[in-house]
């Protein structure tokens, strides 16, 4: 019988279920194909060893502590990248506080004192550009040079192409600030995904005839403004639905905020957790010259998202 996912932040030792496990080791924001493939070869070589494979990641975002003043866009959120570490066959996720002590620990007794010592792994899959320890001292070589010595297998996974192209975090967040979901969701190996709380708005929806789902997005999100077909999903159920993500320029243009119309469902949604899936791009965000011609795109836009939504 599988074990419940475990997920523990800062652990100074690890639990049964996660010992002596095969970790796979990055910042792993997205699980994208190349990450799937990661943990994929962890979970074999945990099931060879007779061993749970575990993710151990970092958080906040290393790029986050080191470059405050640059506004990271976050691919996957912890829970989310808990609940895809899950689905991709991993036992448990370890989430190490990325901080000033943390940063200044040396390659060497980070591997020595955590990887080695405490979280005693059995086994280590990483990335070809994974660097650790202060100063990005550590390095696959390093790492692997280490693991022979204490007996234990070191895999360095080499970079995964598609379309010829690495597929790398940075690559799809670039995708979704072009509105290109369908390279950026064949990047990830699924629906990107966002989640977050529902809002009260200003309720212009519902005049239009189209009343939204207000979601307040991190700030550091760049998803190209404009109009979605999305699925979302509250209390475990999934609706097909039409997205708006931008400033709202025939109103307010305000702060960017994404306003999701559920197709063929009416009931009060506020204060709900909403995950919105993306699965296509329609078109720009634009301004209209009143209601008139505005309710006559999202009509077009409704027509498109369901058709986009029958086929991806």
């Amino acid at each position: 019988m599988k074990h419940p996912f475990v997920s523990l932040v800062d652990p100074a030792s690890l639990p049964s279920e996660l010992a002596r496990p095969v970790l796979a080791i990055g910042n792993f924001d997205g699980m994208h194909l190349g990450h799937a493939e990661l943990l994929r070869q962890s979970a074999d070589l945990g099931a060879r060893l007779g061993r749970p494979a575990a993710v151990l990641t970092f958080e906040p975002h290393p790029r986050a502590f080191f470059q405050p003043d640059r506004p990271l866009f976050r691919l996957t959120p912890p829970d989310l990248k808990a609940e895809a570490a899950a689905r991709l066959g991993a036992a448990g996720m370890i989430a190490m506080t990325f901080d000033a002590k943390l940063a200044a620990v040396s390659a060497e007794d980070f591997a020595t004192a955590w990887i080695l010592g405490a979280f005693s792994a059995s086994g280590i899959v990483i990335g070809p550009d994974f660097h650790f320890g202060k100063g990005r001292q550590g390095s696959p070589t390093m790492l692997a040079d280490m693991g022979a010595r204490a007996g234990i297998d070191v895999i360095v996974m080499p970079p995964l192409k598609r379309d010829e192209v690495v597929v790398s975090s940075s690559h799809i967040r670039s995708l979704l600030a072009g509105g290109d979901i369908a390279t950026a969701n064949r990047f990830l190996g699924r629906e990107w995904l966002v989640r977050a709380i529902v809002a009260h708005g200003d309720k212009r929806g519902r005049l239009l005839g189209y009343p939204t789902a207000n979601l307040i997005l991190d700030g550091a999100v760049t998803l190209k403004h404009g109009i979605y077909a999305v699925r979302a999903t509250v209390d475990g159920t999934t609706h097909d639905a039409v997205a708006s993500f931008g400033r709202r320029p025939t109103f307010d243009d305000g702060a960017p905020r994404l306003e999701v119309h559920l197709f063929d469902f009416a009931g009060d949604l506020y204060g709900r957790t909403m995950d919105v899936a993306f699965a296509g791009y329609i078109r720009p965000e634009l301004k209209f010259d009143g209601v008139e011609p505005l309710i006559r795109q999202m009509d077009e836009d409704s027509r498109i998202a369901r058709k986009l939504l029958e086929t991806a």
